[in-house]
């Protein structure tokens, strides 16, 4: 079923791409917003919760590209179904967190 391992590599680029911002935070020993924060998502959760957090996603990222189906990078279905997971929590996430650190500020003319 190759709709299948698309689906296991769109949802695995998921898990990598959200993986990225609770690692780092949690390696630069700052504080950042994780789904067992309250409020859920937006209140702030330790650095070493981030990590922790950030490796689980990383794993089940790692499971869902390297363990279902087989991922070929020479597959351009299989490198489009990861990155589009990723390009689409990468652009949710930005607006998502953009609004408690500053990132959706718009200029008016």
């Amino acid at each position: 079923m190759q709709w299948l391992s698309l689906l296991s590599y769109l949802f695995g680029g998921v898990f990598l791409a959200n993986a990225l911002p609770h690692c780092v935070s949690g390696l630069m020993g700052q504080a950042f917003q994780t789904p067992f924060a309250q409020p859920r998502g937006e209140g702030l959760s330790s650095s070493t919760v981030n990590v922790l957090w950030g490796f689980f996603n990383l794993l089940v990222g790692y499971l869902l590209v390297c363990h279902v189906g087989e991922f070929n990078l020479k597959q351009p279905p299989d490198v489009v179904a990861l990155g589009l997971g990723g390009l689409l929590i990468s652009l949710y996430l930005a607006r998502h967190f953009g609004r408690f650190h500053g990132g959706n500020t718009q200029r008016s003319s």
